[in-house]
């Protein structure tokens, strides 16, 4: 019934020392023999996302940062493309000075910040990728970012949250995906909008796909996919809109989803 399987990292497939349990490991390859693609929708940038991909021995097209690029596993091809314009990256290099707020940058696959300090180092290690600083963000701005991340405390990244939405607009997409990581990529880059585009490429309808995801910036994925799945641990709002709530990440949500609607099907009819 099912032909397809999107699967958020952190908070989904990841636990919460991110590491994939290995009899969810061994749940996906079993979906994979069985002729489903399995694939990762995630926030995170590609390199970071490819180490999970190869540990899983996926070898399909990946979802990365917040749906702005699906690039192969190999690398051969960038399937799917949407950039912040340079004029809303410049906006945003200019408000995180304003406000001294932290912010990083992604470009061609490389993670930039314009100074070293806690947050980026703490990043950088929990997501195993290197970094650039680059002094002159605005200078990187004039090519347009593949997607900008603001990290602080939550209640500043609901005042910034809401203050972008008004000064930006439809001009781009901006979602949390932790309470203190606030994403903005281009309006068409998001996890609903690559999984269409990448199901259209594969020839599977929307209603053969299932989506699991447990923040804010997993909505249009749960809503997107045929079976939208919201973890044991999702946000309210995630959960409010799911056609099915898994249990949480630690306790091998995702396992719980495969066996359920790929691997054991028939129980649907019990």
């Amino acid at each position: 019934m099912y032909k397809m399987i999107a699967i958020d990292l952190d908070g989904t497939l990841l636990t919460d020392e991110l590491m994939v349990s290995p009899d969810t490991v061994t749940a996906i390859q079993k979906a994979v023999g069985l002729g489903t693609i399995v694939t990762i929708a995630t926030g995170r940038m590609f390199p970071s996302a490819k180490v999970f991909a190869l540990q899983l021995g996926i070898n399909v097209p990946l979802i990365t940062y917040h749906g702005a690029i699906i690039k192969d596993v190999n690398e051969n091809e960038v399937m799917y493309e949407r950039l912040i314009s340079p004029d809303v990256a410049r906006k945003l290099v200019a408000i995180a000075t304003e406000k001294k707020i932290h912010l990083q940058v992604y470009q061609d696959d490389i993670l930039y910040s314009a100074w070293e300090n806690e947050k980026l180092i703490a990043y950088s290690e929990e997501a195993k990728v290197p970094y650039t600083i680059e002094p002159d963000l605005a200078k990187l701005a004039k090519k347009g970012f593949t997607k900008a991340l603001f990290i602080d405390n939550h209640d500043k990244l609901d005042i910034l949250q809401d203050e972008l939405q008004w000064l930006l607009g439809e001009q781009a997409h901006i979602a949390k995906s932790k309470k203190t990581y606030l994403e903005v990529t281009n309006t068409e880059a998001n996890k609903g909008s690559a999984l269409l585009y990448l199901a259209k490429k594969l020839g599977i309808d929307r209603s053969e796909i299932i989506g699991i995801g447990d923040n804010h910036n997993d909505i249009e994925l749960i809503k997107t996919a045929g079976l939208g799945i919201a973890m044991g641990n999702a946000v309210k709002e995630l959960k409010d809109i799911a056609d099915y709530i898994s249990l949480t990440n630690n306790d091998d949500g995702v396992l719980h989803v495969i066996e359920k609607f790929i691997i054991n099907p028939a129980i649907l009819y019990k």
